[in-house]
Protein backbone atom coordinates (compact mmCIF):
# COMPACT_ATOMS: atom_id res chain seq x y z
CA UNK A 1 0.00 0.00 0.00
CA UNK A 2 1.38 3.42 -1.13
CA UNK A 3 0.10 6.16 1.57
CA UNK A 4 -0.59 9.33 0.61
CA UNK A 5 -2.52 12.23 2.35
CA UNK A 6 -4.83 12.78 -0.09
CA UNK A 7 -5.62 10.99 -3.91
CA UNK A 8 -6.73 13.26 -6.64
CA UNK A 9 -8.51 11.21 -8.79
CA UNK A 10 -9.19 13.14 -12.46
CA UNK A 11 -7.38 16.06 -14.04
CA UNK A 12 -10.26 18.76 -15.48
CA UNK A 13 -10.85 22.25 -14.04
CA UNK A 14 -11.02 21.31 -10.01
CA UNK A 15 -7.87 18.26 -9.56
CA UNK A 16 -4.99 20.18 -10.89
CA UNK A 17 -5.68 23.28 -9.16
CA UNK A 18 -6.41 21.78 -5.85
CA UNK A 19 -3.75 19.31 -5.65
CA UNK A 20 -0.91 22.59 -6.18
CA UNK A 21 -3.27 23.52 -3.08
CA UNK A 22 -3.22 20.81 -1.07
CA UNK A 23 0.73 20.36 -1.86
CA UNK A 24 1.98 23.66 -0.93
CA UNK A 25 0.02 23.21 2.64
CA UNK A 26 2.21 20.18 3.21
CA UNK A 27 0.53 17.26 1.92
CA UNK A 28 1.61 13.99 -0.12
CA UNK A 29 -0.71 14.00 -3.37
CA UNK A 30 -1.41 11.53 -5.17
CA UNK A 31 -3.08 12.36 -8.70
CA UNK A 32 -4.21 9.63 -10.86
CA UNK A 33 -5.57 10.49 -15.05
CA UNK A 34 -6.44 7.96 -17.30
CA UNK A 35 -6.33 9.98 -20.34
CA UNK A 36 -6.23 13.62 -21.24
CA UNK A 37 -4.89 15.60 -18.93
CA UNK A 38 -6.95 19.08 -18.40
CA UNK A 39 -10.14 17.15 -19.15
CA UNK A 40 -13.22 18.36 -21.40
CA UNK A 41 -12.75 21.97 -21.22
CA UNK A 42 -9.08 22.04 -22.50
CA UNK A 43 -9.42 18.69 -24.90
CA UNK A 44 -12.76 18.45 -26.80
CA UNK A 45 -14.64 21.45 -25.12
CA UNK A 46 -13.87 25.33 -23.99
CA UNK A 47 -10.60 25.11 -25.80
CA UNK A 48 -10.94 23.72 -29.41
CA UNK A 49 -14.83 24.68 -29.80
CA UNK A 50 -14.19 27.97 -28.99
CA UNK A 51 -10.74 28.09 -31.63
CA UNK A 52 -12.67 26.09 -34.23
CA UNK A 53 -15.73 28.83 -33.76
CA UNK A 54 -13.16 31.68 -34.47
CA UNK A 55 -12.22 30.37 -37.57
CA UNK A 56 -16.04 29.81 -38.23
CA UNK A 57 -16.26 33.39 -37.58
CA UNK A 58 -13.92 34.36 -40.05
CA UNK A 59 -15.55 32.42 -42.99
CA UNK A 60 -18.65 34.17 -42.53
CA UNK A 61 -17.27 37.27 -41.72
CA UNK A 62 -15.26 37.24 -45.14
CA UNK A 63 -18.02 36.45 -46.97
CA UNK A 64 -19.82 39.52 -45.80
CA UNK A 65 -16.87 41.63 -46.75
CA UNK A 66 -18.80 44.12 -49.17
CA UNK A 67 -20.91 45.07 -46.12
CA UNK A 68 -18.32 46.90 -44.87
CA UNK A 69 -16.80 48.54 -48.09
CA UNK A 70 -14.18 45.51 -48.59
CA UNK A 71 -13.97 43.72 -51.46
CA UNK A 72 -11.86 40.19 -51.34
CA UNK A 73 -11.22 38.35 -54.85
CA UNK A 74 -12.42 35.33 -55.68
CA UNK A 75 -14.68 32.82 -53.55
CA UNK A 76 -14.23 32.51 -49.63
CA UNK A 77 -12.48 28.94 -49.48
CA UNK A 78 -11.86 27.43 -46.09
CA UNK A 79 -9.16 24.57 -45.63
CA UNK A 80 -10.73 22.34 -42.99
CA UNK A 81 -6.58 20.73 -42.29
CA UNK A 82 -5.36 24.09 -41.78
CA UNK A 83 -8.63 25.02 -39.22
CA UNK A 84 -7.90 21.58 -37.30
CA UNK A 85 -3.96 22.31 -37.09
CA UNK A 86 -4.57 25.69 -35.62
CA UNK A 87 -7.40 24.31 -33.11
CA UNK A 88 -4.71 21.67 -32.22
CA UNK A 89 -2.03 23.62 -32.13
CA UNK A 90 -4.15 25.97 -29.21
CA UNK A 91 -5.08 22.95 -27.38
CA UNK A 92 -1.93 21.02 -27.15
CA UNK A 93 -0.10 23.57 -24.89
CA UNK A 94 -3.01 24.01 -22.43
CA UNK A 95 -2.73 20.06 -22.64
CA UNK A 96 0.81 19.83 -22.11
CA UNK A 97 0.86 22.46 -19.07
CA UNK A 98 -1.44 20.70 -16.86
CA UNK A 99 0.66 17.38 -17.49
CA UNK A 100 3.95 18.93 -17.42
CA UNK A 101 3.15 20.95 -13.99
CA UNK A 102 1.86 18.11 -12.19
CA UNK A 103 4.68 15.85 -13.17
CA UNK A 104 6.95 18.74 -11.89
CA UNK A 105 5.09 20.00 -8.96
CA UNK A 106 7.31 18.32 -5.80
CA UNK A 107 5.45 16.47 -3.53
CA UNK A 108 3.16 14.89 -5.73
CA UNK A 109 3.20 11.46 -8.00
CA UNK A 110 1.55 11.22 -11.11
CA UNK A 111 0.07 7.90 -11.88
CA UNK A 112 -1.21 7.16 -15.37
CA UNK A 113 -3.92 4.54 -15.57
CA UNK A 114 -7.46 4.32 -14.94
CA UNK A 115 -8.50 4.53 -11.35
CA UNK A 116 -10.84 1.87 -9.18
CA UNK A 117 -11.82 1.95 -5.65
CA UNK A 118 -11.58 -1.02 -3.60
CA UNK A 119 -12.42 0.38 -0.29
CA UNK A 120 -13.89 3.88 1.09
CA UNK A 121 -10.20 4.80 1.15
CA UNK A 122 -8.56 3.17 -1.10
CA UNK A 123 -7.87 2.90 -4.82
CA UNK A 124 -6.44 0.87 -7.34
CA UNK A 125 -4.56 1.70 -10.17
CA UNK A 126 -2.26 0.02 -12.69
CA UNK A 127 -1.96 -2.43 -10.10
CA UNK A 128 -0.87 -0.78 -7.53
CA UNK A 129 -2.96 0.00 -4.30
CA UNK A 130 -3.26 3.70 -3.34
CA UNK A 131 -4.45 4.95 0.51
CA UNK A 132 -5.35 8.22 1.34
CA UNK A 133 -7.86 9.61 4.06
CA UNK A 134 -8.83 12.25 1.61
CA UNK A 135 -9.99 11.59 -2.02
CA UNK A 136 -11.37 13.99 -4.68
CA UNK A 137 -13.45 12.70 -7.40
CA UNK A 138 -12.75 14.69 -10.84
CA UNK A 139 -13.95 12.45 -13.57
CA UNK A 140 -16.16 14.72 -15.80
CA UNK A 141 -18.35 13.82 -18.28
CA UNK A 142 -18.72 12.56 -21.69
CA UNK A 143 -21.69 11.93 -24.15
CA UNK A 144 -24.98 10.48 -23.57
CA UNK A 145 -26.25 7.92 -26.47
CA UNK A 146 -29.86 7.15 -26.53
CA UNK A 147 -31.29 4.06 -27.16
CA UNK A 148 -32.25 4.67 -30.90
CA UNK A 149 -32.73 1.69 -33.17
CA UNK A 150 -30.00 1.58 -35.23
CA UNK A 151 -27.60 3.87 -34.29
CA UNK A 152 -25.01 1.09 -33.29
CA UNK A 153 -24.97 0.16 -36.59
CA UNK A 154 -23.80 3.53 -38.06
CA UNK A 155 -20.50 5.60 -37.54
CA UNK A 156 -21.97 8.88 -35.50
CA UNK A 157 -19.92 11.38 -33.63
CA UNK A 158 -19.75 13.00 -30.67
CA UNK A 159 -18.39 16.11 -29.44
CA UNK A 160 -14.95 14.13 -28.47
CA UNK A 161 -14.54 12.66 -31.99
CA UNK A 162 -15.58 15.77 -33.75
CA UNK A 163 -12.14 17.38 -32.96
CA UNK A 164 -10.66 14.61 -35.05
CA UNK A 165 -12.50 16.07 -38.21
CA UNK A 166 -10.41 17.04 -40.92
CA UNK A 167 -12.94 17.54 -43.64
CA UNK A 168 -15.83 19.47 -44.20
CA UNK A 169 -18.67 17.14 -44.12
CA UNK A 170 -20.96 17.63 -47.21
CA UNK A 171 -24.40 17.12 -44.91
CA UNK A 172 -24.54 16.92 -41.05
CA UNK A 173 -27.18 15.78 -39.14
CA UNK A 174 -27.15 17.15 -35.51
CA UNK A 175 -29.14 14.93 -32.75
CA UNK A 176 -29.83 17.66 -30.44
CA UNK A 177 -30.71 21.08 -30.36
CA UNK A 178 -28.84 22.53 -26.92
CA UNK A 179 -25.31 23.97 -26.33
CA UNK A 180 -23.39 21.76 -28.31
CA UNK A 181 -25.21 21.00 -30.83
CA UNK A 182 -25.98 24.59 -31.47
CA UNK A 183 -22.29 25.66 -31.51
CA UNK A 184 -21.46 22.85 -33.64
CA UNK A 185 -24.58 23.78 -36.33
CA UNK A 186 -23.74 27.01 -37.06
CA UNK A 187 -19.91 26.48 -36.65
CA UNK A 188 -20.10 23.96 -39.72
CA UNK A 189 -22.82 25.59 -41.50
CA UNK A 190 -20.53 28.48 -41.78
CA UNK A 191 -17.81 26.15 -42.71
CA UNK A 192 -19.53 25.27 -45.52
CA UNK A 193 -21.80 21.85 -44.17
CA UNK A 194 -24.92 21.98 -44.99
CA UNK A 195 -26.66 20.88 -41.64
CA UNK A 196 -29.83 19.79 -40.07
CA UNK A 197 -30.65 20.11 -36.21
CA UNK A 198 -33.07 17.70 -35.14
CA UNK A 199 -34.61 18.88 -31.68
CA UNK A 200 -37.23 16.68 -29.46
CA UNK A 201 -38.54 19.32 -27.32
CA UNK A 202 -40.96 21.82 -29.16
CA UNK A 203 -38.26 24.38 -29.39
CA UNK A 204 -34.36 24.78 -29.22
CA UNK A 205 -32.36 25.47 -25.91
CA UNK A 206 -35.58 24.46 -24.29
CA UNK A 207 -34.66 25.73 -20.70
CA UNK A 208 -34.35 29.22 -22.10
CA UNK A 209 -37.26 31.43 -21.99
CA UNK A 210 -39.64 31.42 -25.75
CA UNK A 211 -37.85 34.61 -26.69
CA UNK A 212 -34.78 33.35 -26.38
CA UNK A 213 -35.25 30.11 -28.62
CA UNK A 214 -37.24 31.51 -30.99
CA UNK A 215 -34.72 34.04 -31.79
CA UNK A 216 -31.80 32.02 -31.72
CA UNK A 217 -33.77 29.33 -33.95
CA UNK A 218 -33.88 32.74 -36.39
CA UNK A 219 -31.05 33.46 -36.74
CA UNK A 220 -29.58 30.15 -37.62
CA UNK A 221 -32.14 29.48 -40.04
CA UNK A 222 -31.49 32.57 -42.10
CA UNK A 223 -27.89 31.07 -42.24
CA UNK A 224 -29.49 27.91 -44.22
CA UNK A 225 -29.61 25.69 -41.02
CA UNK A 226 -32.64 23.18 -40.91
CA UNK A 227 -33.80 23.30 -37.69
CA UNK A 228 -36.85 20.43 -36.96
CA UNK A 229 -38.19 20.97 -33.63
CA UNK A 230 -40.84 18.64 -31.76
CA UNK A 231 -39.36 15.98 -33.99
CA UNK A 232 -38.33 12.37 -32.37
CA UNK A 233 -35.72 10.38 -34.43
CA UNK A 234 -37.39 6.44 -34.43
CA UNK A 235 -33.94 5.16 -36.35
CA UNK A 236 -31.26 5.20 -37.68
CA UNK A 237 -29.29 3.30 -40.38
CA UNK A 238 -27.24 3.30 -43.47
CA UNK A 239 -27.94 4.11 -46.65
CA UNK A 240 -24.78 3.44 -49.34
CA UNK A 241 -22.61 5.79 -48.10
CA UNK A 242 -25.20 8.24 -46.35
CA UNK A 243 -26.93 7.83 -43.07
CA UNK A 244 -31.04 8.21 -42.84
CA UNK A 245 -32.35 9.10 -40.09
CA UNK A 246 -36.35 8.17 -39.63
CA UNK A 247 -38.15 10.88 -37.78
CA UNK A 248 -41.63 11.15 -36.41
CA UNK A 249 -43.65 14.98 -36.04
CA UNK A 250 -46.93 15.75 -35.51
CA UNK A 251 -48.13 12.01 -35.89
CA UNK A 252 -46.03 11.89 -39.30
CA UNK A 253 -43.00 10.11 -40.59
CA UNK A 254 -40.48 11.88 -42.64
CA UNK A 255 -36.53 11.03 -43.30
CA UNK A 256 -33.57 12.95 -43.13
CA UNK A 257 -30.36 11.62 -45.47
CA UNK A 258 -26.95 13.20 -44.79
CA UNK A 259 -23.72 12.53 -44.83
CA UNK A 260 -22.95 12.28 -41.18
CA UNK A 261 -24.42 12.11 -37.96
CA UNK A 262 -23.50 13.98 -34.75
CA UNK A 263 -24.89 12.78 -31.42
CA UNK A 264 -25.47 15.71 -28.72
CA UNK A 265 -28.40 15.36 -26.79
CA UNK A 266 -26.62 15.88 -23.37
CA UNK A 267 -23.92 14.21 -21.18
CA UNK A 268 -23.67 11.50 -18.74
CA UNK A 269 -20.56 11.62 -15.41
CA UNK A 270 -18.17 9.31 -16.23
CA UNK A 271 -18.80 7.10 -12.92
CA UNK A 272 -19.69 3.66 -13.97
CA UNK A 273 -16.65 2.06 -13.54
CA UNK A 274 -15.14 3.57 -10.61
CA UNK A 275 -15.65 1.23 -8.56
CA UNK A 276 -17.62 3.48 -6.32
CA UNK A 277 -19.92 0.81 -4.90
CA UNK A 278 -16.72 -0.30 -2.93
CA UNK A 279 -17.13 2.58 -1.04
CA UNK A 280 -19.78 3.09 -0.47
CA UNK A 281 -20.16 6.47 -2.48
CA UNK A 282 -24.05 7.26 -3.07
CA UNK A 283 -25.00 8.30 -6.66
CA UNK A 284 -28.53 9.30 -8.35
CA UNK A 285 -30.40 7.63 -10.78
CA UNK A 286 -28.45 9.17 -13.60
CA UNK A 287 -25.46 8.21 -11.88
CA UNK A 288 -24.01 11.73 -10.79
CA UNK A 289 -22.51 11.63 -7.27
CA UNK A 290 -24.48 12.86 -5.33
CA UNK A 291 -22.93 15.71 -2.83
CA UNK A 292 -24.12 18.38 -0.15
CA UNK A 293 -23.25 21.90 -0.05
CA UNK A 294 -19.68 21.28 1.03
CA UNK A 295 -19.10 19.05 -1.77
CA UNK A 296 -18.89 16.04 0.33
CA UNK A 297 -20.08 12.56 -0.68
CA UNK A 298 -22.01 10.37 1.86
CA UNK A 299 -18.41 9.04 2.91
CA UNK A 300 -16.81 11.16 4.78
CA UNK A 301 -13.15 12.20 3.63
CA UNK A 302 -14.54 11.89 -0.48
CA UNK A 303 -15.28 14.75 -1.83
CA UNK A 304 -16.42 14.95 -5.75
CA UNK A 305 -16.12 17.82 -7.96
CA UNK A 306 -16.63 18.91 -11.43
CA UNK A 307 -19.27 17.48 -14.33
CA UNK A 308 -19.19 14.26 -12.00
CA UNK A 309 -21.61 16.08 -8.62
CA UNK A 310 -24.37 17.07 -11.00
CA UNK A 311 -24.06 20.52 -9.33
CA UNK A 312 -23.00 22.19 -12.14
CA UNK A 313 -22.00 21.56 -16.42
CA UNK A 314 -19.56 24.39 -17.04
CA UNK A 315 -15.30 24.67 -16.10
CA UNK A 316 -16.37 27.90 -14.27
CA UNK A 317 -18.53 25.78 -11.80
CA UNK A 318 -15.18 22.81 -11.84
CA UNK A 319 -13.41 26.16 -11.03
CA UNK A 320 -15.76 27.05 -8.29
CA UNK A 321 -15.83 23.71 -6.91
CA UNK A 322 -12.44 23.74 -6.08
CA UNK A 323 -12.26 26.98 -4.75
CA UNK A 324 -14.69 26.39 -2.40
CA UNK A 325 -13.56 22.68 -1.00
CA UNK A 326 -9.90 24.45 -0.80
CA UNK A 327 -11.60 27.11 1.29
CA UNK A 328 -13.33 24.91 3.89
CA UNK A 329 -10.26 22.74 4.39
CA UNK A 330 -7.15 24.87 3.78
CA UNK A 331 -8.46 28.27 4.26
CA UNK A 332 -10.86 28.06 7.43
CA UNK A 333 -13.60 29.31 5.23
CA UNK A 334 -17.29 28.70 4.86
CA UNK A 335 -18.06 28.05 1.12
CA UNK A 336 -21.06 26.69 -0.48
CA UNK A 337 -22.72 25.74 -3.85
CA UNK A 338 -25.56 27.11 -3.21
CA UNK A 339 -23.88 30.64 -2.55
CA UNK A 340 -23.30 30.84 -6.39
CA UNK A 341 -25.83 32.44 -8.74
CA UNK A 342 -26.52 30.23 -11.92
CA UNK A 343 -24.62 32.05 -14.77
CA UNK A 344 -23.37 30.26 -18.40
CA UNK A 345 -22.84 31.11 -22.01
CA UNK A 346 -24.30 29.61 -25.54
CA UNK A 347 -21.68 30.27 -27.82
CA UNK A 348 -23.30 30.72 -31.36
CA UNK A 349 -22.77 34.20 -32.65
CA UNK A 350 -24.60 36.20 -31.43
CA UNK A 351 -23.85 34.52 -28.19
CA UNK A 352 -26.03 34.21 -25.21
CA UNK A 353 -25.48 35.39 -21.74
CA UNK A 354 -27.18 33.97 -19.07
CA UNK A 355 -27.19 35.25 -15.69
CA UNK A 356 -29.74 33.82 -12.55
CA UNK A 357 -33.47 33.51 -13.22
CA UNK A 358 -35.17 33.58 -16.25
CA UNK A 359 -38.03 35.39 -17.19
CA UNK A 360 -40.50 31.73 -17.18
CA UNK A 361 -38.56 31.10 -13.62
CA UNK A 362 -39.71 34.65 -12.50
CA UNK A 363 -43.16 34.58 -13.24
CA UNK A 364 -43.49 30.44 -11.62
CA UNK A 365 -42.34 32.06 -8.82
CA UNK A 366 -45.19 35.06 -8.33
CA UNK A 367 -43.04 37.54 -6.81
CA UNK A 368 -43.60 41.41 -8.12
CA UNK A 369 -40.75 41.86 -10.68
CA UNK A 370 -39.95 44.38 -13.25
CA UNK A 371 -38.69 43.84 -16.55
CA UNK A 372 -36.40 45.91 -19.38
CA UNK A 373 -35.87 44.71 -22.95
CA UNK A 374 -33.64 46.28 -25.42
CA UNK A 375 -32.96 44.92 -29.34
CA UNK A 376 -29.38 45.38 -30.31
CA UNK A 377 -30.49 46.61 -33.26
CA UNK A 378 -30.90 50.14 -31.07
CA UNK A 379 -27.99 49.52 -29.37
CA UNK A 380 -25.19 52.01 -30.97
CA UNK A 381 -21.87 49.49 -31.02
CA UNK A 382 -23.94 46.74 -32.56
CA UNK A 383 -25.18 49.01 -35.04
CA UNK A 384 -21.85 50.50 -36.21
CA UNK A 385 -20.41 46.78 -36.12
CA UNK A 386 -23.08 45.38 -38.38
CA UNK A 387 -24.45 42.65 -36.12
CA UNK A 388 -27.76 43.74 -34.62
CA UNK A 389 -29.14 40.58 -34.37
CA UNK A 390 -30.68 39.60 -30.50
CA UNK A 391 -31.76 41.55 -27.72
CA UNK A 392 -31.17 42.07 -23.85
CA UNK A 393 -33.50 41.31 -20.99
CA UNK A 394 -33.14 42.10 -17.36
CA UNK A 395 -35.63 41.41 -14.60
CA UNK A 396 -35.72 42.74 -11.01
CA UNK A 397 -37.82 42.39 -8.04
CA UNK A 398 -39.88 45.47 -7.54
CA UNK A 399 -39.43 45.34 -3.56
CA UNK A 400 -35.66 44.22 -3.22
CA UNK A 401 -34.41 46.01 -5.90
CA UNK A 402 -32.05 43.39 -6.38
CA UNK A 403 -31.32 41.85 -9.88
CA UNK A 404 -33.08 38.55 -10.34
CA UNK A 405 -31.96 37.68 -14.06
CA UNK A 406 -30.87 38.47 -17.52
CA UNK A 407 -30.19 37.17 -20.88
CA UNK A 408 -27.95 39.44 -22.94
CA UNK A 409 -28.29 37.86 -26.73
CA UNK A 410 -26.14 39.52 -29.35
CA UNK A 411 -22.86 41.21 -29.88
CA UNK A 412 -20.52 40.33 -26.63
CA UNK A 413 -23.53 39.23 -24.49
CA UNK A 414 -21.07 36.63 -22.98
CA UNK A 415 -18.87 39.44 -21.73
CA UNK A 416 -21.98 42.00 -20.85
CA UNK A 417 -23.51 39.55 -18.51
CA UNK A 418 -20.66 39.77 -15.75
CA UNK A 419 -21.96 43.14 -15.16
CA UNK A 420 -25.04 42.39 -13.83
CA UNK A 421 -23.64 38.77 -11.96
CA UNK A 422 -21.61 41.40 -9.99
CA UNK A 423 -24.31 43.60 -8.96
CA UNK A 424 -26.31 40.52 -8.15
CA UNK A 425 -23.18 38.89 -6.21
CA UNK A 426 -22.65 42.07 -4.47
CA UNK A 427 -26.83 42.14 -3.54
CA UNK A 428 -26.91 45.52 -4.47
CA UNK A 429 -30.29 47.35 -5.64
CA UNK A 430 -30.22 47.82 -9.26
CA UNK A 431 -29.78 51.43 -8.25
CA UNK A 432 -26.99 51.25 -7.99
CA UNK A 433 -25.83 49.98 -11.99
CA UNK A 434 -28.38 52.31 -12.88
CA UNK A 435 -26.64 55.36 -11.54
CA UNK A 436 -23.58 54.33 -12.81
CA UNK A 437 -21.27 56.19 -16.57
CA UNK A 438 -20.46 53.32 -18.39
CA UNK A 439 -18.05 53.75 -21.46
CA UNK A 440 -19.68 55.12 -24.76
CA UNK A 441 -19.61 53.06 -27.58
CA UNK A 442 -20.36 49.83 -25.84
CA UNK A 443 -22.90 47.33 -25.18
CA UNK A 444 -22.80 47.22 -21.75
CA UNK A 445 -23.62 51.23 -21.66
CA UNK A 446 -27.00 50.00 -22.34
CA UNK A 447 -27.22 48.51 -19.42
CA UNK A 448 -28.30 51.32 -17.15
CA UNK A 449 -30.29 53.17 -19.35
CA UNK A 450 -32.36 49.69 -19.78
CA UNK A 451 -32.75 49.81 -15.69
CA UNK A 452 -34.18 53.44 -16.05
CA UNK A 453 -36.68 52.09 -18.28
CA UNK A 454 -38.33 49.26 -16.25
CA UNK A 455 -42.04 47.93 -16.58
CA UNK A 456 -43.96 45.82 -14.51
CA UNK A 457 -43.73 42.34 -15.25
CA UNK A 458 -47.51 41.50 -16.56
Amino acid sequence: MDNHDAIVIGTGQSGPALARRLVAAGQKVAVIERKLFGGTCVNTGCTPTKALVASAYTAYLARRASDYGVTIGGPIAVDMRAVKARKDAIVAPSRCGVERSLRNLEGCTVYAGHARFIADKKVAVNGSDLGADRIFINVGGRASIPPIPGLDQVAYLTNSSMMDVDFLPPHLIILGGSYIGLEFAQMYRRFGSEVTVIELAPRLIAREDEDVSHAVSGFLEEEGIDVRVDSKVVGVEKQGNSIAVRVESAGKLSQVVGTHLLVAIGRRPNTDDLGLEKAGIATDAHGYIQVDDRLCTNVRGIWAMGDCNGRGAFTHTSWNDFEIVAANLLDDGERRVSDRISAYALYTDPPLGRVGMTEAEVRKSGRPALIATIAMENVSRAFEKGETRGFMKILVDRDSKQILGAACLGLAGDEVVHCILDVMYAKAPYTVMRRAMHIHPTVSEFIPTMLGDLKPLQ
